[in-house]
């Protein structure tokens, strides 16, 4: 019986993927499948986003019940990230050689599964095995979806769909602790997971129904040595990373550090190698993708300097709530929200994705160091101001730096821009975390204050990168 249903999935995934409803278009598609694809698209990346952030609020419900401690439940939120971050640029390599379709929609049905198995796990080894194979359909969905953006949107209304995308990614993530607060409230923390079973239903038949296909490159084969490379080398960098921030003895950072380096030294020279290279280096080599990868590193690595450690602010030297915490976090990803699609349709009418990243990022420098140098006596009004600022600046920058660095790589390498601009954007954020329990290790009283100040001149960094993109050629499409 297993074997017979096993069957049957596979002959409903060939004839889905081989097969589809609907064909991919010379410049995107007709609007109103234009629409089922965007949703199918937002509810994927709504599901993989809002897992990432869910399950921090309950972690201490979680190592209650899994009869654990604090410290081990955080491998449950750890290993979900790791797994994406290991596996978004092999996937992404496979999107470009079997279809985005097929590695979405196979992402789409490994994460509902594993969702059930996380939802019925029955002990912390369980949970964080299923969280794994969870975060390799994350990863999956990730890769490729800012290249089915491509297919779906014509170019000259491609940088909308780039908004969209920033704003499910912003929403899902400002929503994460109230969607997981609700549900614990009235439900056991297994439903933060079962609860995605319906809606990742609804987004496989979607996906089945209004993704576009694209042609695989004939000439490509997928590299098992380079992934198995590149899935060592990220590895090892955050294990590394952790032990430096949390100040290791160097006995245990050395080693990391010499294997880190000496395997990612092969693994960059491989690729030098490689016609199809899975890190794209042949992308790198474009001076605008290159731009505005660097630009896209340092200010994720700042938005996470300041997100994690401003609730350590708030709490401990404002003496607010976690609730009131919350509240005051809000205008943040809102402003975002709320600037994604301006920017936009900036894009679309001519003003230069550079100028507009420039801006985006000194207003977000601005408003970094404003809350920076605020006194510990502020009103709630003069918080919220900045955080309205910080917010805004990054709306302004993101969909127009994320169109660019998809625009700026030729078609047929979309799913290599795709994952690049996912590992970027995961690599800024576990760096920047990282650099907040370093920060908080070495400046004890003054911990966010330092991290406001560190994220204030990565932003301002990114403003300056961004600004050289002006005078850069885009290459021609292809």
């Amino acid at each position: 019986m297993p074997r017979a249903v096993f069957h049957r999935l596979f002959n409903w995934f060939h004839h889905a993927s081989a097969a589809p409803h609907v064909a991919e278009g010379s410049d995107g598609l007709p609007l109103a499948l234009r629409w089922g694809a965007i949703f199918t698209i937002a509810l994927g990346i709504t599901m993989a986003v809002l897992d990432g952030v869910v399950v921090n609020v309950a972690l201490p419900t979680l190592a209650r019940e899994l009869h654990t401690s604090a410290a081990s439940s955080i491998i449950i939120v750890n290993a979900y990230q790791l797994v994406i971050t290991m596996a978004l640029l092999s996937l992404s390599s496979l999107g470009d050689i079997l279809g985005y379709r097929r590695i979405y929609l196979a992402g789409l049905l490994l994460f509902v599964v594993m969702s059930l198995g996380c939802a019925t796990a029955d002990s912390l080894t369980g949970l964080t095995l299923a969280r794994m194979l969870q975060g390799l359909g994350a990863a999956a969905l990730m890769s490729v979806n800012t290249a089915l953006i491509r297919l779906i949107y014509p170019t000259s209304k491609l940088g909308r769909g780039m908004a969209i995308n920033s704003l499910v990614v912003a929403g899902a993530a400002a929503a994460g602790p109230t969607v997981s607060a609700a549900i614990l409230s009235v439900a056991s923390w297994r439903w933060l997971f079962a609860i995605n079973i319906p809606f990742g239903l609804l987004a496989l038949y979607l996906g089945w129904r209004y993704l576009p296909r694209s042609e695989g490159v004939a000439a490509q084969r997928f590299d098992k040595l380079s992934s198995l490379l590149n899935a060592l080398t990220f590895g090892l960098f955050f294990v590394t990373l952790s032990a430096v921030a949390h100040q290791q003895p160097l006995h245990w950072i050395l080693p990391g550090l010499l294997a880190t380096l000496g395997i990612g030294v092969i693994f960059v020279r491989r690729q030098l190698r490689q016609p199809y290279p899975l890190l794209p280096v042949d992308l790198l080599r474009i001076p605008l993708f290159s731009l505005s990868i660097t630009t896209s590193v340092a200010s994720f690595c700042a938005q996470m300097l300041a997100m994690v450690s401003l609730p350590f602010f708030l709490q401990q030297q404002l003496g607010l709530s976690a609730v009131e915490t919350g509240l005051l976090l809000t205008p943040w990803p809102i402003a975002t929200m709320l600037l994604a699609p301006v920017a936009g349709r900036l894009l679309e009418r001519g003003t230069h994705a550079g100028l507009l990243g420039a801006i985006g990022m000194a207003l977000f420098a601005c408003g970094l160091l404003w809350l920076a140098w605020l006194p510990a006596t502020t009103s709630h009004l003069l918080l919220c101001l900045p955080m309205l600022l910080c917010g805004a600046g990054f709306g302004l920058f993101q969909s127009p730096n994320n169109h660019t660095i998809i625009s700026a790589a030729p078609r047929h390498r979309s799913g290599g821009a795709s994952g690049m601009l996912g590992t970027a954007r995961l690599v800024g954020q576990t760096t920047g975390a990282a650099l907040v329990a370093l920060a908080f290790n070495l400046f004890a009283p003054h911990g966010t204050h330092a991290c406001l100040l560190a994220a204030g001149i990565l932003a301002a960094l990114a403003a300056i990168i961004s600004l050289l993109r002006v005078g850069t050629v885009r290459p021609q499409a292809q």
